[in-house]
């Protein structure tokens, strides 16, 4: 009897110790504690901090990024690409449209002050036109595209509808994909055919000190064949067109490229203190957002530089249409350049 009364008292002992346990279990893990030394629901700042730089563990698989648990660049790039680029981008060109606008009001089209002659130059030979067209044509096709990757789903996909936006979007994909390779080759062509006519001078100080002649009737700086308007845009979509190529190149073969972690050395030496350790996804990234930039801005003086060349000056199409633009509409935009092709065309006195 002793022993059966000594039984059910070790008993009882130990389910009360028992319950006592899974009273402390389940409350330490009410706190976030769990078993062994993890922190559970703790946070500890130094680890997180870790972790969000994109620091790496150890893992078995070879891909580089395999061990970074967060690629926090990626907040990065999406905040700066939905924020800043979308919506300065999208002041910036319809910015230059409306002031286009109220340009046009109030200046109205610049016309040829002495009227057409009939008589015509060549301006442009048929290389020329190639050249300006290889490139226009291409970038107009690239900006196209381009924008509808930034605003499409906001603007066109709730007017086409998913189908045909997926389609549009799909197409534009390859053609920005391949028209890329034409807008280069137009790009080195036209630097080819046209550098040597775009070497600043003193005298493109007395055209920017006119205005160019285009905010007041009767103003005709002195210019040969390339104003000092026309060398800004020259210069403007070498640089910017070699630079926004070198990033296009960057995107179509990914990861095989280090532009900015290079660029950034190149930096420091000067003074600079930019990270040079960059990982792949963060060049891609950085490359990205550049492209954008650097084509918004392209895209911006573009817009500005067709207004001029089509409804916004007489006679100024014809340049790169039929390359032969009225004698009097040389004289008054490019008189030093008519007076050149003059003598050119002229027979050398007889010694």
């Amino acid at each position: 009897m002793l022993n059966r009364y000594f039984s059910i008292m070790v008993i009882l002992a130990a389910l009360l110790s028992g319950t006592a346990g899974l009273s402390t279990t389940v409350q330490a893990q009410q706190q976030g504690e769990v078993p062994g030394q993890s922190l559970g629901l703790s946070s500890d700042s130094d680890l997180w901090r870790y972790v969000r730089t994109g620091n790496a563990g150890s893992t078995q698989m070879k891909n580089e990024l395999s061990a970074v648990m967060i690629q926090s660049e990626g907040d990065n790039w999406r905040a700066f690409r939905n924020g800043p680029l979308s919506n300065v981008g999208a002041f910036a060109v319809m910015g230059i449209i409306g002031l286009l606008v109220v340009f046009y009001f109030i200046r109205g089209k610049i016309r040829i002050d002495a009227g057409p002659s009939g008589d015509t130059i060549l301006r442009f030979g048929t290389i020329d036109r190639f050249a300006h067209w290889l490139m226009a044509g291409s970038f107009v096709v690239l900006g196209i595209t381009g924008l509808n990757l930034l605003y499409g789903r906001y603007i066109l996909l709730p007017v086409i509808g998913k189908d045909a936006f997926a389609a549009f979007t799909t197409f534009g994909k390859y053609a920005h994909n391949y028209l890329a390779f034409a807008f280069m080759a137009g790009l080195a062509l036209s630097f080819v055919l046209w550098v040597r006519h775009n070497v600043p001078n003193r005298l493109d100080l007395e055209w920017l000190k006119a205005g160019g002649g285009i905010f007041k009737k009767g103003v005709h700086p002195p210019a040969r064949k390339f104003n000092a308007g026309q060398k800004i845009i020259f210069w403007a979509v070498m640089i910017g067109g070699l630079s926004v190529s070198l990033s296009g190149i960057a995107l179509l073969f990914p990861f095989q490229t280090s532009m900015f972690a290079d660029t950034f050395a190149l930096l420091n030496v000067i003074g600079f203190n930019l990270p040079t350790d960059l990982t792949g996804m963060q060049e891609q990234q950085l490359n990205q957002l550049w492209h954008g930039i650097v084509s918004m801005a392209l895209m911006t003086m573009i817009i500005a530089h067709i207004y001029i060349g089509s409804v916004g000056m007489e006679g100024a199409i014809a340049a790169m249409n039929t390359g032969h633009v009225d004698r009097n509409w040389a004289k008054e935009h490019h008189n030093l350049w008519v007076e050149e092709e003059d003598q050119k065309g002229s027979p050398k006195p007889a010694e």
